[in-house]
């Protein structure tokens, strides 16, 4: 709870973009920073995939790459309390890079282990409360970062301040994970193999119709967030944006996406998490409809509302729905194959939606988004069977 209270600071779709886009007034170069802490995402899945498939326990692994993401909060924010300039731009492309490398690495050993130590038919529950309590603070803090840190520009630069809290809360999440949690060994490691030729396996994953089709929806899904990170600036175009107008839009956009995890979870515990892709995809389209109607702040909380609750659907839904497919052995390297090919697109993605953006506005660029949701959509409906009650061996 802790750990995911400092990180939603960080990955909510409004106080990174401003940041980068107070430093440099650029679109182009907030969809780049995106892209690079996707970047970091793609390469280091497979290789955190291949070092736990084969061990007994997880935790040694997830506590290396979350002591690692937790650094580079740390660079964040001291390198906006004493670098500036170009230096500050380059430091800061440089750490979300890094946070992006080890947050794949992370999601693969982090997700393996929510497996080991939490049954099938209460994963979404557990997960809703966990969300709600740390969603709920971060909802909290967020309103509070952008009226008091960064309106009244805390400790001299109100953002580094923001990530310095970030890194606290996250730190205190992972002490806890390691006084606390008691790791079951794995019955079913697979046999040590190169990671070469693990890599040569993982056509045969895809042999599963479901799973398959799975992947290509999230692709596209994955492709559907290009315009996350611009509905902030787009915001600002249409009204006047200070601090506590950032503040406000976070917290709607986190406390949406807080308060439906007890309802994503526990739908997705009765009745399947294909149903909750399915209504948070449906629910991200009303939400970028209500960004392009937006003229004044009750319009655009609205929309942060729905694209709150839908990222939320959309997240948890995808982290487990993975985890159902196939054979549990091969989970790990499913997990990596899937976090690699959405960060692949996601890494690409932001930096052409701010191509598209400075090119021709935000507006074109969120009906781009919608076009990819819609496809996204489709595929799932036509392509993909419910994996809870087709295989029951997780």
């Amino acid at each position: 709870m802790f750990g995911m209270t400092g990180f939603r600071l960080i990955y909510a779709p409004t106080f990174v973009p401003a940041y980068l886009f107070a430093l440099t007034g650029s679109t182009v170069m907030v969809g780049l920073s995106q892209a690079l802490q996707q970047v970091g995402a793609v390469l280091s899945p497979l290789l955190s995939a291949s070092e736990i498939e084969d061990k007994r326990r997880i935790l040694p692994n997830a506590m290396r790459n979350g002591t690692m993401m937790r650094i580079q909060l740390l660079g964040l924010a001291l390198s906006g309390w004493f670098l500036s300039g170009f230096w500050l731009v380059l430091a800061t492309m440089g750490f979300l890079f890094l946070l992006g490398y080890y947050s794949g690495a992370q999601r693969v050993s982090f997700q393996m282990l929510m497996a080991k130590v939490i049954p099938i038919e209460k994963r979404g529950r557990l997960q809703g409360y966990r969300n709600l309590a740390g969603g709920g603070i971060a909802a909290a803090l967020s309103w509070w970062a952008g009226s008091i840190l960064i309106q009244k520009n805390i400790l001299g630069n109100g953002y580094a301040t923001t990530f310095m809290l970030s890194f606290i809360l996250t730190s205190v999440g992972l002490t806890m994970l390691a006084l606390f949690i008691r790791e079951p060994d794995n019955h079913r490691p697979r046999a040590p193999m190169r990671l070469r030729d693990r890599i040569r396996e993982l056509p045969q994953l895809l042999a599963e119709r479901s799973y398959r089709n799975f992947l290509i929806a999230q692709l596209l899904t994955t492709g559907g967030r290009i315009a996350m990170p611009f509905c902030i600036l787009h915001a600002g175009d249409v009204m006047h944006l200070d601090g506590t107008s950032l503040g406000l839009f976070s917290l709607a956009f986190l406390g949406a996406e807080t308060l439906s995890n007890l309802v994503w979870g526990a739908l997705g515990d009765r009745k399947g998490f294909r149903l909750v892709y399915i209504l948070a995809n449906v629910i991200w389209l009303v939400g970028f409809l209500l960004m392009l109607a937006a003229r004044d702040h009750t319009g655009f909380v609205l929309g942060f509302v729905a694209l709150g609750a839908a990222m939320c659907g959309y997240s948890l839904s995808q982290q487990t729905l993975v985890l159902e497919f196939g054979a549990r052995e091969d989970t790990p390297m499913r997990l990596a194959l899937s976090t690699t090919a959405e960060t692949s697109v996601a890494a690409i993605g932001p930096f052409i939606g701010g191509i598209i953006a400075a090119a021709f506005g935000f507006v074109p660029l969120i009906w781009v988004s919608m076009a990819l949701l819609a496809a996204a959509l489709l595929v799932i409906l036509l392509g993909v069977q419910e994996p809870r009650f087709e295989n029951n061996s997780l």
